[in-house]
């Protein structure tokens, strides 16, 4: 008998990368272009994961349609400048131990291994080529092409591209957003404590295990895929 297809979708920001110095300097940009007083850096990081569209509304839910869509353009204009200027800004790093896990899950012949993200197609293409991970992941899920997290549409699509059973596919995120995505796919949510939401909220939205550092990850998989949690 066969060993079934595993899936393993990651999340990104918060997740693979930290990302806050490039999140929080172009929210600053594009609030004071915008004329709005920026929130507090909690708040922002709070709503990390969501598209972009969705997570101004709720920064700012009095703001007009105008203002909302002057905050979006504004913050990819500036994410893009800082990306074409270079330096310490121009790349958000990978968290410790997150390449070494790749590698190690991209080795197994039946584990497949995915993207689902709140980036758009070039940012993510943009993060991807300046890490060298181009070819690891089967699927990629961006938010041009798919309603915000939580919404399931990112994963029912990873599941149609790759043939997988929900049984034994995998999310892994930083935040609330992903684990309720997860749960809506029928996926286990795996939830990394070192992002942009409290572990009690990870925990809250249905995450099935928490894990503080990227070298207890193929543990944790092998836990769930061998039924015991």
């Amino acid at each position: 008998m066969s060993t079934p297809l595993r899936l393993v979708i990651f999340d990104v920001d918060g997740t693979l990368v930290d990302s806050q110095r490039q999140i929080l300097a172009a929210m600053a940009v594009a609030f004071e272009a915008a004329g709005i007083e920026m929130p507090a850096r909690t708040d922002v990081l709070g709503i990390v994961g969501l598209s972009l569209p969705v997570a101004m509304s709720r920064l700012v839910p009095d703001a007009g349609k105008a203002k909302l869509g002057a905050l979006v353009e504004g913050y990819k204009s500036a994410y893009m400048a800082m990306r074409d200027a270079g330096g310490e800004n121009a790349l958000a790093p990978l968290y410790p131990y997150a390449r070494d896990a790749l590698d190690e899950l991209a080795a197994v012949p039946d584990i497949l291994l995915g993207i689902a993200t709140g980036k758009s197609r070039r940012g993510l293409d943009h993060l991807l080529a300046a890490h060298d991970l181009g070819g690891i992941f089967v699927t990629e899920q961006v938010a041009d092409h798919h309603p915000s997290k939580p919404h399931p549409s990112m994963l029912h699509r990873a599941l149609a591209e790759t043939g997988a059973d929900p049984a034994q596919a995998v999310m892994i995120g930083d935040t609330g957003f992903d684990m309720e995505m997860a749960c809506a796919a029928g996926f286990h949510g795996i939830g990394v404590s070192w992002g942009y939401h409290s572990s009690a909220r990870l925990a809250s939205a249905g995450a099935g295990q928490i894990i503080g550092d990227f070298r207890a990850l193929p543990e944790a998989l092998t836990q769930f895929w061998n039924g015991a949690v």
